[in-house]
């Protein structure tokens, strides 16, 4: 670990001697551009201090006098993650700020004598960073020099923060002062609250620093001083940071991902604020230690508290009059529930639960059809299943309700298409709920993290080039989802959607076919119905997102790889890709995409395939092909 900037060094600024006022000088702890830590010994009280200079003496008196209006004000903040000050005072034109050395040694110290670090522990380490200074940065306060040497970290491996705001050149004035007029006092507030809000994205940005490095076990660039390196970064620089391959520890995807966001070359890809940089550790954290399961424990308070999804207004009254229908009109009731995902959901979790599975005869499958179960719970468990749900839109706002219901109506759309491209012998409600499932963990996603699907959908974007590239420089991909949710909540939402399914008691057949296919993979011919099935939701879920405006705007990974392949247009294109299995061409796409549409609108399922070389059903499997 390379901790040049932040190990004691035997060097001290020529101004000081080898007493600092009352204080004997006993080593250099770790300096920066901005920042100098000194241990010292106060023989007054007879113990040591560490005391935080800014590296520069401020040029005049009124300098100095703000940087101690600064300091003793940020100096009150009272949280666990930062450190309080003993002292705030000048000595020969020095301004200070003293910490307690028995709560203990700075984090460079610390490495030296406990190096390599696991990847859980440094995660823990930066949550309570970030902790200390979203507080920090809440209160209207920054730190403006995260070192090494400016955390402190105790015995049993607590960091806190230590020396906010005591860097050089802060609490220069943010306005000029010749200003005059009545707008003056107005701008000075403007220019305030700015020079706060950039500030605290520099800290931010500073922990996603001190994340690589604790992580690869050496200074980024070779550069000590995390606020050089920091200046080498896009829009102060041109150098990008990624975590290398070749660290001390296998660094799983999901934190890799997190790292790599923390320090994207674009400013708006990072996280810009210490809050959401925070929760997607403290997510990475959670499913770490709760291995294999975590994705679903993470949800799980969730559902239920406020369920998969909310019910769109005015089920209860729609469900009563489903319920005063003939018996024998199974299939009339199940096209009305699956035009509610929340109804359809709810029915799947309680029809494949452990308790209704026992009822089953040994060795049954799950339930793939909503008419399958109306018939295990009948027409009272119906009306109990639609009053326990939580009503539109739920928790959410007008914004996020507004987001839901788009994705909702895009995912139905998907169904649709599927029921149209479906081969002949495959049931087309089974088709559909295969194709809307292998949508849960982005339904999932938008209804419970609103705010950080949307941080997702913002990373998957495609980027225009600078304002300074050379003509013709071709935008920047966006992410990957996968990689877009690892860094924005910690886990992936395919895991968080597979989690889900296997918790409501869908077996391992379902959870192999509501996985999308990979999007860079060649299709294989299928071997099996299973096959089928997922081959064709994932032909739709592609073709639609391929071909719907918002593919183009998210930068969906599965629509550009669509969209990279020879030909452009996104009907062709995927009906290249699933020709050999499901012997489309682009105008079977084109009709099953314009009949999907058609179903959408009127809400009545497509019944008959469009016509082609038919595939016949590859195995004997009645449940699957027709449940």
């Amino acid at each position: 670990m390379t901790q040049a900037a932040s190990s004691p060094a035997n060097t001290r600024p020529s101004s000081l001697g080898r007493n600092f006022g009352r204080f004997e000088l006993l080593k250099l702890l770790g300096k920066s551009d901005g920042s100098m830590v000194w241990l010292v010994l106060d023989p007054q009280l007879q113990q040591q201090l560490m005391l935080t200079l800014p590296r520069v003496q401020p040029v005049d008196a009124a300098a100095l006098e703000r940087w101690l209006s600064q300091v003793k004000q940020v100096a009150r903040l009272d949280h666990p993650n930062l450190v309080r000050g003993v002292e705030v005072d000048i000595q020969e034109q020095w301004p200070y700020l003293a910490a307690d050395r028995a709560r203990g040694v700075t984090l460079g110290e610390w490495l030296t004598e406990h190096p390599n670090p696991s990847p859980v522990e440094v995660v823990r380490w930066v949550c309570e960073v970030l902790e200390g200074l979203a507080f920090a940065h809440e209160a209207g306060a920054a730190h403006h020099d995260l070192q090494l040497h400016s955390l402190q970290i105790s015995e049993s491996g607590h960091i806190q923060v230590m020396a906010l705001a005591t860097a050089s050149n802060q609490g220069t004035p943010t306005s000029d002062p010749a200003k005059r007029g009545a707008d003056h006092a107005t701008l000075v507030e403007a220019d305030t609250l700015r020079a706060q809000r950039e500030a605290a994205e520099r800290d931010v940005l500073a922990c996603g620093l001190l994340l690589h490095q604790l992580l690869s076990g050496a200074a980024v660039f070779d550069e000590p001083d995390i606020s050089k390196a920091l200046r080498r970064l896009p829009p102060f620089g041109r150098e990008l940071v990624r975590l290398p391959w070749n660290t001390v520890h296998p660094i799983p995807e999901a934190l890799r991902a997190i790292a790599n966001r923390s320090t994207a070359g674009q400013a708006r890809q990072r996280y810009l604020s210490a809050r959401t940089f925070l929760r997607a550790l403290q997510g990475w954290l959670e499913a770490e230690a709760l291995g294999r399961d975590g994705p679903l424990e993470l949800m799980l308070d969730r559902l239920r508290t406020v369920g998969a999804l909310p019910a769109l207004a005015g089920l209860s009254g729609r469900v009563e009059r489903l319920a005063a229908m003939d018996g024998h009109h199974t299939e009339e009731i199940s096209r009305h529930i699956l035009r509610d995902m929340a109804l359809t959901f709810e029915l799947l979790r309680e029809v494949n639960s452990a308790q209704v599975q026992a009822l089953q005869a040994s060795g049954s499958a799950p339930v793939l059809t909503i008419r399958r179960a109306i018939a295990l719970i009948g027409l009272n468990g119906l009306r109990q299943a639609a009053n326990g749900l939580r009503q539109w839109p739920g928790p959410l706002s007008e914004t996020g309700a507004q987001a839901l219901r788009a994705l909702m109506d895009r995912v139905r759309l998907a169904g649709y298409t599927a029921q149209a491209l479906r081969p002949a012998g495959y049931d087309a409600e089974v088709v559909y709920l295969v194709t809307v499932l292998q949508n849960l963990g982005r339904l999932l996603a938008q209804y419970h993290f609103p705010d950080e699907y949307e941080q997702i959908r913002v990373l998957m974007r495609s980027l225009p080039p600078p304002a300074d590239a050379p003509k013709g420089t071709a935008p920047t991909p966006g992410w990957r989802e996968s990689d877009a949710s690892f860094a924005v909540l910690g886990i992936d939402i395919e895991a968080l959607g597979s989690a889900v399914a296997r918790h409501w008691g869908l077996g391992d057949e379902m959870l192999h076919m509501i996985r999308r296919l990979p999007a860079d993979l060649p299709v294989r011919t299928p071997d099996s119905d299973i096959d089928v099935l997922r081959i064709t939701a994932s032909a739709a879920n592609e073709a639609v997102d391929a071909t719907s405006g918002s593919s183009a705007e998210t930068g969906d990974s599965s629509a550009a790889a669509i969209k990279a392949l020879r030909g452009g247009d996104p009907r062709q294109s995927v009906a290249m890709r699933y020709a050999r299995s499901l012997s489309l061409t682009p105008k079977i796409v084109q009709e099953a995409l314009a009949a999907a549409r058609d179903a959408l609108r009127t809400g009545e399922p497509i019944q008959t395939a469009a016509p082609r070389e038919e595939l016949s059903p590859v195995t004997e499997s009645p449940t699957v092909a027709s449940n």
